[in-house]
């Protein structure tokens, strides 16, 4: 995912993940958590570090779940 692979090396990583159901899912998690850094306001990487809140906990829970849910469809 962080660099471009020669097309062996792509083709090969594909067929891996055709019969792999652990880096499938490694695939899926890591696709999610990407995106969801992305989305992050720059502000909250300079914010000093501090404990989550139960709102926020919930949140997370609650972004997490949505996004199994769609995986197992």
């Amino acid at each position: 995912m962080d660099v471009k692979l020669p097309v062996h090396r792509h083709l090969m990583m594909r067929v891996h993940l055709l019969y792999c159901v652990w880096c499938r899912r490694y695939t899926v998690q890591l696709q999610f958590l990407r995106r969801a850094t992305r989305e992050l306001p720059p502000e909250t990487f300079a914010a000093p570090l501090h404990k989550l809140s139960c709102e926020e906990k919930e949140q997370i829970r609650t972004r997490l779940q949505e996004e199994l849910e769609r995986f197992k469809k």
